[in-house]
């Protein structure tokens, strides 16, 4: 009696219907690691070819080095003109960080807080300035510059790159800003809180993970941006991107030195991204991106 009853059809279509969550789970895990593969694999290449010879690069294809070498690194670290690249790259992208949200802060709470006439024309006008490339302002950055004294400094990259990042920050923070009841204001105010005592202990808290999210693109804009950076210096603040691009030489590409450089260019970024990814998974679910 409890064979026929296991082996009845209504038992057969249960277990198949107990069976199909799990089918669906490990078919969303295999279409989960072949994406993942897929993202990582130009990454390995990178790593993979940064460790080889030029020989064995251009020798052919190889899942892993044959003949590993850390030459390719020690050229980076010992050689000026590349590793003040990255000296370079990192006081731009830092002094463009630090201008570009002290000056949007203040700029998305007054868009949040207050009306005032053309408030929103004003708003749109500086979303006008992320849809035109950088080549647009190119020459009359490169004139103006040239003329006051500041081409070929790290000012000159930090300032340009704020054309784009001011407004991008200011746009972000404001959709932060506006998710905060002005009654908090109001409330500090009553209390006694001073304007900047209240923003820079209560508010600017508050919008943390904002202001995380706003880092990260900041950041993300101004690292591997180069017409710009490559066009408003020479030698003194050229950025590792720029150097990168010179590795042709009388026996051809430096393929190896070039991929090490890669490499090393992806670091900043994981560092970034490692110290900010709370705010940026709260920012994400929380806010106008």
């Amino acid at each position: 009696m409890t064979d026929s009853t296991s082996n009845s059809p209504a038992a057969d279509a249960r277990r198949r219907r107990q069976a199909r969550p799990v089918t669906r789970q490990w078919r969303k895990r295999a279409l989960m690691a072949t994406y993942i593969v897929f993202v990582l694999l130009p990454v390995y290449w990178l790593l993979n070819m940064s460790f080889q010879s030029n020989t064995e690069i251009l020798g052919g294809l190889t899942l892993w080095p044959e003949d590993f070498t850390l030459e390719h690194y020690a050229k980076i670290f010992t050689d000026a003109n590349w590793y003040m690249g990255y000296v370079n790259s990192i006081t731009y992208v830092a002094m463009n960080m630090a201008i570009s949200i002290v000056v949007a802060l203040p700029a998305a709470y007054a868009f949040s807080r207050y009306q005032f006439i053309g408030d929103k024309h004003l708003f749109f006008w500086l979303l006008t300035n992320l849809m035109a490339p950088p080549a647009v302002f190119l020459l009359p950055y490169f004139q103006l510059y040239y003329t006051v004294g500041l081409f070929d400094t790290h000012v000159a990259v930090a300032l340009a790159h704020c054309l784009f990042n001011i407004p991008l920050a200011v746009w972000i923070l404001e959709g932060f800003m506006s998710g905060v009841p002005k009654e908090i204001d109001e409330t500090a105010f009553i209390d006694g809180y001073s304007f900047p005592r209240f923003f820079v202990r209560i508010f600017v808290p508050m919008i943390s993970s904002g202001i995380g999210v706003t880092l990260f693109f900041l950041f993300m804009f101004s690292w591997v941006e180069l017409l710009l950076a490559s066009t408003l210096t020479a030698t003194n603040a050229q950025p590792i991107a720029s150097v990168m691009t010179q590795t042709k030489g009388a026996s051809g590409i430096d393929w190896g030195t070039l991929a090490a450089a890669g490499a090393l260019t992806i670091l900043p970024g994981i560092v970034v991204v490692y110290f900010v990814r709370n705010h940026i998974a709260k920012g994400f679910a929380l806010g106008r991106t």
